[in-house]
C-alpha cells in the first residue's frame, strides 16, 4: 500500500539548518519511512490523544511521525536532536 510523506514546517526547519551531508541522510531515511513507515520505527511513544507516534533515529536525529491508516499519510510531526 502507498503512503504519502507529509513534513511538518518545523521539521522542514531542521533540514534546512542541517548541514548537507545530514539533510542527504534524513532525506533518504524520510524516504524509507514513506516506503515502509510501519517497519521503519525505532520505538513509539503515545501522544495526549492516544495515538502512536513512532520516531526514527537517523545520524543523532529523531524523526517522529504519524502513520494516518485511513488516509494513507505518514505525518512527520519533528524532527530534532536525538536524546543521548
Amino acid at each position: 500500500m502507498q503512503y504519502r510523506l507529509f513534513v511538518d514546517l518545523e521539521a522542514i526547519q531542521f533540514l534546512a539548518s542541517s548541514k548537507p551531508s545530514l539533510r542527504r541522510k534524513l532525506v533518504a531515511h524520510l524516504s524509507k519511512i514513506e516506503a515502509f513507515p510501519e517497519s521503519s520505527s525505532d520505538y513509539f511513544e503515545n501522544d495526549s490523544k492516544g495515538r502512536q507516534i513512532d520516531i526514527a533515529i537517523c545520524s543523532g536525529s529523531a524523526i517522529h511521525y504519524w502513520i494516518d491508516f485511513s488516509d494513507r499519510h505518514v505525518k512527520v510531526l519533528r524532527i530534532s536532536q536525538a536524546d543521548s
